[in-house]
Formats: C-alpha cells, sequence, structure tokens
C-alpha cells in the first residue's frame, strides 16, 4: 500500500489545523504552531501506520504544539524600551468573545470543545486524541458547552 505523498496531507487538512491553532493558541501565536505543526507532522508522517486517522492525528500534534507555543510566550523576555503613544489597533475576529470564552473554560473542557468543534472531530476521536473514554469525552463536551452557553448567552 502506497503512502499518500505529505504534500497532500497539508493541503487536504491545512484549514482545520489553522482553525485548532486560532483556537488554542490565540491568533496572535497561531502563526509559530501552525509552522511547529506541519515541521512535526513531517517529521513524524515517514512512521505513521497506513491505516490511521491523519485528521486526527494532526489535530492532536496542532493542539499540542498550540499549548506549546501559548505558554513559550509568557516565558520570553519583553523587549522594554521606546514604546509607541498609542497600542496598535487589533485585528477584530469574528467570533473574539467565544473564544476568549473558550480559552477561559478548563483545560480539560477547553481540549475537548477545541478538538470537538475547531478542530471538527467526533466524539469518539476527541477521546483517542485525549486519551479519556468516550464517555469522559462526551461529559467535557457537555460541560464545556454548558458553561460557552451560560458565558455567552444573555441572562
Amino acid at each position: 500500500m502506497s503512502v499518500t505523498p505529505f504534500q497532500h496531507v497539508l493541503t487536504a487538512h491545512r484549514e482545520v489545523v489553522w482553525r485548532v491553532c486560532v483556537a488554542v493558541a490565540g491568533r496572535d501565536d497561531a502563526d509559530d504552531a501552525f509552522q511547529e505543526t506541519w515541521l512535526s507532522a513531517l517529521r513524524a508522517y515517514p512512521r505513521l501506520d497506513a491505516d490511521a486517522n491523519v485528521r486526527a492525528w494532526l489535530v492532536t500534534i496542532a493542539q499540542r504544539k498550540a499549548i506549546d507555543v501559548h505558554r513559550g510566550r509568557r516565558r520570553r523576555p519583553v523587549v522594554a524600551g521606546d514604546l509607541p503613544d498609542a497600542p496598535a489597533p487589533e485585528r477584530p475576529e469574528p467570533d473574539d468573545g467565544l473564544w476568549a470564552a473558550v480559552r477561559a473554560l478548563p483545560p480539560g473542557q477547553r481540549a475537548a470543545v477545541t478538538l470537538r468543534y475547531a478542530g471538527d472531530l467526533r466524539p469518539v476521536e476527541v477521546a483517542q486524541a485525549l486519551g479519556i473514554s468516550n464517555e469522559a469525552a462526551r461529559r467535557r463536551i457537555a460541560d464545556g458547552l454548558k458553561s460557552l452557553r451560560q458565558e455567552v448567552q444573555p441572562s
């Protein structure tokens, strides 16, 4: 059985990987996480089983790289010096409030909701990606959605 060329994998899954990176790390860190995801995937791709779920595999890598990039940003020194008088205008994101609420969820719920909706994975695939049972994945998704509804929907 022949292996699909990596360029085809990248073309087929780049949108979902980008969405996961933005959802987990935020817009500022998404570029770095996206690049790190594809570098890591390229290195590991030759060892991937032929019958593996490539989409779930890539989403798992993207989630982990996005978390690493986001954490790494807090450890980097901040350059101090001449700052502009006014901050640069922020680029509005259509669902910025929603994704901010997702990032505020507890880690387990945040991961499950992100994989389910940004990664477009089924609950069974979410469970596999997180290394938990199917029931636990469904519960985390449901609890996360409940918290988001309470946070985002007006009373």
